[in-house]
């Protein structure tokens, strides 16, 4: 057992907040709504955002690693420079997404929803990984 509290923001909203390099590591965040927040160069390593919006937000220089992704809204977000290495991507909206200078790798990328645009971009780069 961890000695370490659970960083616990579910279902909170965070609309339009300056929440520049804001610490999420590891928190659950299931559910917040972060539209048109700054969160440049904020922290989510390993935080739970299923279900999560982050629509017009700014994620440039974010730290996504191994987060959970999954069914989260991130329609026109800023992603650039921004870190998504293991991060489960299945069901997010990625649509209008700024994102083809980040850091996609194993990252299931192509199980988001998405402009072709990105996706071509994306396919080159980070390709996709074939079962073993």
């Amino acid at each position: 057992m961890s000695n370490e509290v659970q960083k616990d923001f579910s279902f909170q909203s965070f609309i339009d907040a300056d929440l520049v390099d804001a610490d999420f590591e590891g928190a659950n965040l299931k559910r917040a709504i972060f539209d048109g927040a700054n969160l440049e160069g904020a922290n989510f390593t390993g935080a739970d955002l299923r279900k999560a919006s982050f629509v017009g937000a700014n994620l440039m220089k974010a730290a996504l690693d191994g987060a959970d992704m999954r069914n989260a809204r991130f329609l026109k977000a800023k992603l650039s420079l921004s870190n998504m290495q293991d991060a489960k991507l299945e069901g997010a909206d990625m649509r209008g997404v700024r994102g083809r200078y980040a850091i996609w790798r194993r990252a299931d990328w192509w199980n988001a929803k998405m402009d072709a645009s990105l996706s071509k971009a994306l396919e080159k780069k980070w390709p996709r990984v074939k079962n073993e």
